[in-house]
């Protein structure tokens, strides 16, 4: 059975409408033509991710999401993505954005990370932005 969680790692977070946000991850999977296995997004601390993008992507900087495709065949969704709860907060105020809206960009991001979208060039990180504004404006309910 398909099946999104949701975990903390090092801190304490309550995700709220958590319902409402599977559906919402579900719904954008669907959408691009993709199934959903099996995806569980992890909210820990800043110093966590830290550690765990040195350890697995060699990158000593701080970031708000890694992401990692377990899948094992084509247009199924299968993954581990981690957020930084602090790096949220943080960029929350950097961007004049509600906690939750920034949130809720980097739970979509992640997803669409998986759904093939790319964000290292200028031009991927603009379809990237533009496909995070898309499915934030379907969200099933309002923030």
């Amino acid at each position: 059975m398909p099946q999104i969680s949701f975990f903390e790692e090092d801190i304490r977070y309550n995700l709220k409408d958590k319902n409402k946000v599977k559906q919402w991850i579900k719904d954008t999977i669907a959408a691009e033509g993709y199934k959903l296995d099996e995806l569980t997004y992890i909210f820990c601390s800043d110093a966590y991710l830290l550690k765990m993008n040195q350890q697995y992507l060699d990158h000593d900087t701080y970031t708000d999401i890694i992401t990692f495709d377990n899948s094992t065949a084509q247009k199924i969704i299968t993954g581990d993505i981690f957020i930084s709860v602090d790096r949220i907060r943080e960029n929350a105020t950097k961007f004049d954005q509600t906690f939750v809206n920034e949130l809720h960009r980097v739970i979509i991001h992640g997803a669409l990370h998986l759904l093939g979208y790319k964000d290292k060039t200028p031009a991927d990180k603009k379809k990237m932005t533009q496909m995070e504004d898309k499915y934030l404006e379907k969200r099933p309910f309002n923030i």
